[in-house]
């Protein structure tokens, strides 16, 4: 099982092509944000919200500046740019509604002085995140499993030492992966996403 059915082109301007999909977005100036509003809970509504349309949350991690999720998406109207770009909106919505709440005027004036020239003029008071998203189509099973081992072992690595052991990072799927159990937010194991989904997709009987 070395390829799957990923074999078309990517285009970062308008994505609709079902598939799975490794995403990363990271705080404005890498700020622990999800950490300082404790809006872990605000990514588990967005993957909530991606039901509905079929799409399934494959695997994730949730570190105090960054998000990382595998996402298998399905045939959709609107492009997958759009479905992330909407989510990262409502998340950074509550977090501004979190950090006035909290009165914490230092980091909201860090934010507000983040927004563009040409921003501020369409309206923008906050900038939450780094200016792009990084989406990545996974054309075969091996660049799939390099990424949820990536993700997964991203507490412990370079400058984090969230947890002694990264499967007991409470904001990850690694316990799923390495040890058969769910952890706050229940994801759809990639294997069986892809069972599901081959022939649909591909319109091939069986996986190369």
């Amino acid at each position: 099982m070395s390829y799957l059915y990923f074999q078309m082109p990517v285009n970062k301007e308008h994505i609709y092509e079902p598939g799975i999909y490794f995403i990363t977005f990271t705080n404005y100036k890498w700020l622990p944000l999800f950490k300082i509003t404790n809006a872990y809970d605000l990514v588990y509504n967005w993957f909530d919200a991606l039901k509905p349309m079929g799409h399934s949350v494959l695997g994730y991690v949730i570190m105090p500046n960054h998000v990382h999720a595998l996402i298998g998406f399905v045939e959709t109207k609107k492009s997958i740019n759009t479905i992330i770009g909407n989510g990262k909106r409502f998340i950074a919505y509550d977090i501004v509604d979190r950090l006035q709440k909290a009165d914490d005027t230092e980091m909201l004036k860090i934010l507000a002085d983040g927004v563009s020239p040409s921003d501020k003029r369409r309206g923008k008071l906050h900038e939450l995140y780094e200016p792009s998203f990084d989406i990545k189509l996974c054309r075969t099973y091996k660049f799939v499993k390099q990424k949820l081992d990536y993700m997964h072992t991203n507490p412990v690595s370079k400058k984090w030492r969230l947890v002694d052991n990264f499967t007991d990072y409470m904001h990850s799927s690694a316990g799923f992966y390495e040890e058969g159990r769910q952890g706050i937010y229940e994801v759809v194991h990639v294997n069986d996403w892809i069972y599901e989904h081959w022939k649909h997709i591909s319109g091939k009987e069986e996986m190369a």
